[in-house]
């Protein structure tokens, strides 16, 4: 990618419209995501949030607005072109291969070989250990199949492998659901660990304060559009819930 212009997002998603079958899924949006941050999507089902950001994931098509990737305008016309410009997308599923170890899964349907067309386990191993020990040192299952981890340690995996392949931006659906406390906390330190090694993340959640523990920033849609973004350290919970329910952006950020 080219060398993003001086103080310009990671990325924008510019004036965004999709429909389908003539209702507005999203309608004339605008947020932004700058390197180093979190910024939180939220909203009641069906608010829009997950069709935006689809449309930065190559899932579906515009039908009107532009996207910029540290400053340039893109095409992302399907998921090639969004890891193409490093993007990955991390599902709350996971889609981890239940019955191979962390290695296999980073490399799952991008193989090393050896020179004699075999599968090179040990490169590919190593490789593993190095990305893990970058984003989570305290990581020491590789021999194990993935069904065998827990939840955090999962999420670990999931992340290792969108980093291995040089992602910048990754969109993180509600990476916390269904975690114990403790493992929630191991999620938060990766994020952190993220953000410091400059990755910028967008962050779909429904837990109010999942979003105010980990975002920089909260955007918060209804009925297809954009009540507002708030600086999540100058609200509160209430202000928050408020802008979800209510569609109003509280006073002191407006």
């Amino acid at each position: 990618m080219d060398a993003p212009a001086k103080d310009a997002p990671l990325v924008e998603l510019r004036n965004i419209s999709v429909s389908f079958g003539g209702i507005k899924a999203v309608d004339d949006v605008t947020v932004d995501l700058y390197p180093g941050e979190v910024v939180g999507l939220l909203g009641h089902n069906g608010a829009g949030k997950s069709t935006l950001i689809k449309v930065l994931s190559g899932a579906y098509r515009r039908d009107a607005g532009q996207i910029f990737i540290n400053g340039k305008e893109v095409h992302i016309n399907n998921p090639r072109d969004a890891k193409n410009l490093g993007i990955e997308t991390i599902y709350q599923a996971l889609a981890l291969a239940d019955n191979v170890d962390a290695a296999a899964n980073l490399y799952l349907g991008r193989e090393l070989k050896t020179s004699w067309g075999l599968l090179d386990d040990a490169a590919m191993e190593a490789e593993a250990r190095r990305v893990m020990g970058r984003l989570n040192p305290n990581f020491k299952r590789f021999k194990e199949p993935a069904k065998s981890l827990s939840g955090g340690q999962r999420q670990s995996v999931a992340i290792a492998r969108a980093i291995l392949f040089n992602a910048k931006i990754l969109i993180m659906d509600e990476p916390t659901a269904a975690l114990g406390p403790q493992e929630t906390q191991m999620v938060a330190e990766l994020i952190h660990e993220l953000k410091r090694q400059g990755l910028g993340i967008f962050l779909i959640d429904h837990d109010i304060h999942s979003v105010m523990k980990l975002c920089d920033r909260a955007s918060v849609m209804k009925n297809g559009q954009l009540v507002g973004t708030v600086n999540v350290g100058e609200v509160s919970d209430d202000d928050i819930l408020g802008m979800i329910i209510l569609g109003k952006k509280p006073a002191k950020a407006a």
